[in-house]
């Protein structure tokens, strides 16, 4: 049977997602405490919506893993939950508390935590303010000397929605494609002064996000024009000036997905090729 697990951990001691030889990752973290819990004759294996790097927070990741339905059922014990409540309670004895199993479901028919998804939001937060800076929220901010023109970064950001080739603000890939529909991308300042950047995509290739957030900074900065962006974007090659910014100050909020009839459905299309 396939579980769908939802998940969140901060970041900021694990190796990324993806699991390692010798690193303390999320991906290995979490499949040994669902082995352990299990009882699993064989180590768990776990599909990801989003794998997050090195640093990166998550509060709305997606994981799914296939599982004996006998060693789901047996979780209960002698008690009267059912075993989807067993389950997160059993991964909270077990799990570290930088990550949180907030629920585990059987998933429905044609369910895949990454190619299912039909979109994941993160956010990105900076501070350009030192005396506003809040220490207890230091590994998950970004403080940067310039004041930010915030206005100009939205305007920036808003540029490069749509569909594009987003090859200038990734990592290349053997044989990957870079093609991706940005569906949101905006920047605000919340009443405590901190800047928050939306970043909404069907998916993403690798450093997307924190690439989108370092073409805009420029731009708040006052040293590159709002249309900075939107020419690196068009001229589709890495560009030195575009830094990948810290990967502390990003989070994986949410991870939507469709009705469960269209499931397999939006999976099959999601593992075509993308192109233009």
């Amino acid at each position: 049977m396939r579980l769908r697990i939802d998940l969140a951990y901060d970041g900021t001691d694990f190796s990324g997602w993806a699991a390692q030889p010798g690193r303390r990752t999320v991906e290995e973290t979490l499949a040994g405490a669902l082995t352990t819990v299990l009882r699993a004759r064989e180590p768990v294996r776990l599909t990801v919506a989003g794998r997050t790097d090195a640093g990166v927070h998550a509060r709305g990741q997606v994981a799914h893993a296939d599982v004996e339905a006998e060693d789901f059922d047996r979780l209960v014990g002698r008690s009267e939950r059912t075993p989807d409540v067993a389950a997160v309670a059993r991964l909270r004895g077990v799990l570290p508390p930088d990550l949180v199993v907030r629920r585990v479901s059987v998933a429905p028919a044609g369910f895949d935590a990454r190619f299912s998804a039909l979109r994941r939001r993160y956010l990105y937060r900076v501070v350009d303010d030192p005396g506003g800076a809040d220490p207890l929220r230091r590994h998950d901010t970004v403080a940067v000397r310039d004041v930010l023109d915030v206005t100009a970064m939205d305007t920036a950001a808003r540029a490069l929605v749509g569909l594009h080739d987003f090859a200038a603000f990734c990592k290349r890939r053997e044989g990957a494609s870079t093609v991706r529909t940005l569906l949101e991308y905006s920047w605000r300042r919340t009443d405590e002064g901190v800047l928050e950047g939306t970043v909404v995509a069907d998916a993403f290739c690798h450093s997307m996000v924190r690439a989108l957030v370092g073409a805009v900074l420029p731009v708040g900065q006052g040293r590159a024009e709002v249309g900075f962006p939107a020419e690196v974007l068009a001229a589709g090659v890495r560009d030195a000036r575009v830094k990948v910014m810290p990967a502390h100050g990003l989070s994986l909020e949410q991870v939507v997905y469709p009705a469960d009839a269209d499931l397999a459905a939006r999976a099959a299309e999601a593992r075509a090729v993308r192109t233009l």
